[in-house]
């Protein structure tokens, strides 16, 4: 599409890709923090590497796969050869809506770097590194740029001819409920499923080993979030503002209802619910914020947070592994945005849809099911299929060994913290040191470790 550049809208979206890059490395100390401290580098490294895998994946052919003409025009994958390696985009002609090509192409990659992050937490502590790398390559482009093509590509905005559930079905998903939140939800199930559970699973604490990093990681989500919704609007104008706003909104909510859940449940509100909530009400408003009202924002977001506390402990009941509750926060708060448009949408937003309670009847809320459910099932079998072909060649789990004393040291060499050893001299005086080789000859007497 060629239309006149317009530098504002040019400079919000490029701004709102580096946010959304940085969503990633938040991602890695959200994640980080969750796992025990024997894991925390290899953990942080699945999502440092998906940035590696995607990204050079996304210039070669991915962004065509997910954003050229849909091949035969059943909207169902883009042209890989029509942009391969970006060609024809470099042109000043370039553009999609006001922006141009390139710039776009920048923020839907990180989008497309954040969903495979995304898996990686329900199969923390066990999954070696190079069969996880492995999925990130044949998962991006067997699963999530056929479903970015489907739910992103507009007719005529980047290409002539789009994805068939953006443009047939018409299902709203603003910023990627079901692209990448319902995706990346239903390819951890199926990954869970796969590996098997950790070594104790059920039976052993396997507590977050480090609150300060969870929440480090939540805010940088939630700060980055931001450009991940209220970017989606490709502009600087109304609809980037009531995106983040609902953005704001929303995870406010949804973080009181986790808490409120677990002050009921539990007799205590929780840093770890804290985060949990947030991520939470961010991942439920993404679908809907640019067509839902701030009041409607604030409905969807305590539902999201009330629905995902207690849909993590699914998994103890059903005995899935989701380590990192990838499954209950992102597959059902996905859910739940994804199918609370088709009852919240405000026809008085950007959008101009109604949904059930604005008037509008069921119409746009099967066509939220059909979006959500699609993407969900289509997922899941393809990703079953990916760990299996994992699995029967080069293997998805670390020894028993590794698993037990490190996954860090096994994998990486490496351990995330060097807690030296703390001695005493005479005088009481407590010096750090790495070994006793650098302990000063005064504080070798009578000290102790």
């Amino acid at each position: 599409m060629i239309l006149d550049i317009d530098t504002g809208d040019t400079a919000w979206v490029l701004v709102s890709a580096a946010l959304v890059l940085l969503m990633t490395p938040g991602l890695a100390f959200f994640y980080g923090g969750m796992v025990r401290a024997k894991s925390v580098l290899n953990m942080m490294m699945m999502s440092f590497i998906a940035m590696g895998t995607i990204g050079v994946l996304w210039v070669l052919f991915g962004y065509s796969m997910a954003f050229g003409n849909s091949v035969g025009g059943l909207g169902i994958i883009g042209d890989p050869l029509q942009f391969f390696g970006l060609q024809g985009l470099m042109s000043p002609d370039a553009t999609v809506f006001t922006i141009p090509a390139l710039v776009f192409v920048a923020f839907q990659a990180c989008f497309a770097i954040i969903a495979v992050a995304l898996v990686s937490g329900a199969i923390a502590d066990r999954a070696s590194f190079g069969g996880w790398t492995l999925f990130t390559i044949l998962w991006g482009v067997l699963v999530y740029f056929p479903a970015a093509h489907w739910v992103f590509a507009f007719d005529g905005a980047a290409a002539e001819k789009g994805g068939w559930i953006a443009n047939t079905v018409k299902a709203i998903d603003f910023a990627g409920g079901t692209a990448i939140h319902i995706n990346a939800g239903a390819a951890a199930l199926a990954l869970a499923l796969v590996l098997g559970p950790r070594i104790g699973f059920g039976t052993k604490p396997m507590r977050p080993h480090n609150m300060t990093l969870v929440m480090l990681g939540a805010g940088l989500l939630w700060f980055g979030w931001f450009g991940f919704n209220a970017g989606s609007a490709l502009g600087a104008g109304t609809w980037a503002g009531l995106a983040w706003v609902n953005t704001l909104v929303a995870t406010c909510a949804a973080m009181l209802g986790w808490l409120l859940v677990e002050k009921i449940r539990d007799g205590h509100p929780t840093s770890l619910g804290a985060a949990s909530g947030v991520v939470a009400g961010l991942v439920a408003i993404t679908p809907a914020c640019g067509s839902v009202s701030p009041l409607g924002s604030i409905a969807i977001g305590a539902i999201a947070g009330v629905a995902c506390a207690y849909a993590v402990g699914l998994k103890y009941r059903f005995g899935y592994d989701d380590s990192l509750d990838v499954v209950g926060v992102h597959l059902v708060g996905g859910m739940v945005g994804t199918l609370a448009i088709g009852l919240f949408a405000d026809p008085a937003t950007p959008a101009a849809v109604a949904g059930l309670f604005y008037g509008g009847g069921f119409d746009q809320l099967g066509k939220q099911a059909i979006g959500a459910f699609a993407v969900l099932a289509y997922s899941f079998v393809a990703s079953y299929l990916i760990g299996l072909l994992i699995k029967k060649t080069i293997g998805w789990r670390v020894t028993p060994a590794a698993e037990l004393n490190g996954i860090d040291l096994a994998e990486h060499s490496e351990a995330g913290y060097d807690l030296s050893p703390v001695y005493y001299t005479n005088k009481v005086q407590r010096t750090l040191v790495l070994s006793k080789d650098d302990l000063p000859e005064t504080a070798t007497t009578g000290a102790k470790k």
